[in-house]
């Protein structure tokens, strides 16, 4: 939506770029995504509409910024993923709880598969993308936020020992920036999780499935300068030269196929299928005992 909070008059550049931003937004809202403002920014770099600069992202940001408070852009467009206002959820009634269930209702569907997945990003900022797959295609996903702490992948290690255990082999499937430090985190996590996982690490796989360098060959994301003050900019000096590629460059539906075809070649469909067929009639059931709600309360009360 859109909403008037301060009068504004932008100059005929700054016309453009909301008119351009306007129609990058529109095009992902059809395709049901939002953005953060730097994937924004980089959609304008990838479009050749602004260079690649700290000063150009700066002054998009501000533009965007005066543009919705004056009513020119949709709010619901761009969205911070790091901030999210968190509380109880709330009905009117038992029946619309049950309908609620009813329609939330899921099975875990890997729990017969031989092998199980899990997707981890780099950036919380890709949550929107990342989540959305995940949650459709029914596997758990981790915003790692750069190095994992300790803490949270002694957690991990366990919660993965728990499945080697039950005799499921797991995939991590990691996504992470085209930089040193990005692609060590997943040198990193393989070789913590190993080590937490102990004797059963051979079940265990960590994929890094983007960014790898035949993807940046193939969509051509806009480069930013190795940082030279990284730690482990030196072999990556060596194998990759002296520009790095954030993750964020690679449009969202990109993103999102490279998930699902790499989900898809773990998964055992035929069980897959069987699971979500067994999903589908407690969800039925579940969504009959809501619209009947007023019979199941006389019957409960009937047996108390």
């Amino acid at each position: 939506m859109k909403a008037r909070y301060e009068d504004w008059t932008p100059g005929p550049d700054a016309v453009a770029i909301i008119g351009q931003a306007t129609a990058i937004c529109q095009g992902y809202a059809r395709q049901g995504y939002d953005l953060t403002l730097r994937q924004l920014y980089y959609q304008f770099v990838a479009r050749a509409l602004i260079p690649n600069t700290m000063q150009s992202y700066k002054r998009l940001g501000s533009i965007i910024n005066k543009a919705r408070l004056a009513g020119l852009l949709d709010w619901d467009y761009i969205v911070d993923r790091t901030r999210n206002l968190e509380h109880n959820s709330h009905w009117d009634t038992p029946a619309d709880i049950m309908a609620g269930a009813a329609a939330s209702y899921r099975r875990d569907k890997w729990e017969d598969q031989p092998t199980r997945v899990e997707v981890w990003v780099e950036k919380d900022a890709l949550s929107g993308v990342v989540g959305r797959v995940a949650d459709r295609e029914d596997v758990a996903w981790f915003a790692c936020r750069g190095y994992v702490s300790q803490s949270e992948l002694w957690a991990a290690g366990q919660r993965i020992y728990g499945y080697l255990l039950d005799d499921q082999d797991v995939v991590v499937l990691h996504l992470g920036d085209h930089d040193p430090s990005g692609i060590d985190m997943t040198r990193d996590i393989e070789d913590r999780l190993r080590l937490f996982v102990g004797h059963r690490a051979s079940g265990l796989e960590v994929r890094r499935i983007a960014l790898n360098m035949d993807q940046v060959e193939q969509y051509n994301p806009p480069p930013n300068p190795a940082k030279l003050t990284d730690s482990r900019v030196g072999n990556y000096l060596i194998q990759h030269g002296d520009q790095s590629w954030e993750l964020d460059a690679l449009e969202p539906t990109v993103l999102a196929a490279l998930i699902t075809d790499h989900i898809g070649e773990v998964r055992d469909r035929d069980l897959y299928d069987a699971a979500e067929d067994v999903e589908a009639a407690h969800r039925e059931l579940l969504a009959a005992a809501s619209q009947r709600w007023p019979e199941v309360a006389d019957l409960v009360g009937e047996t108390r």
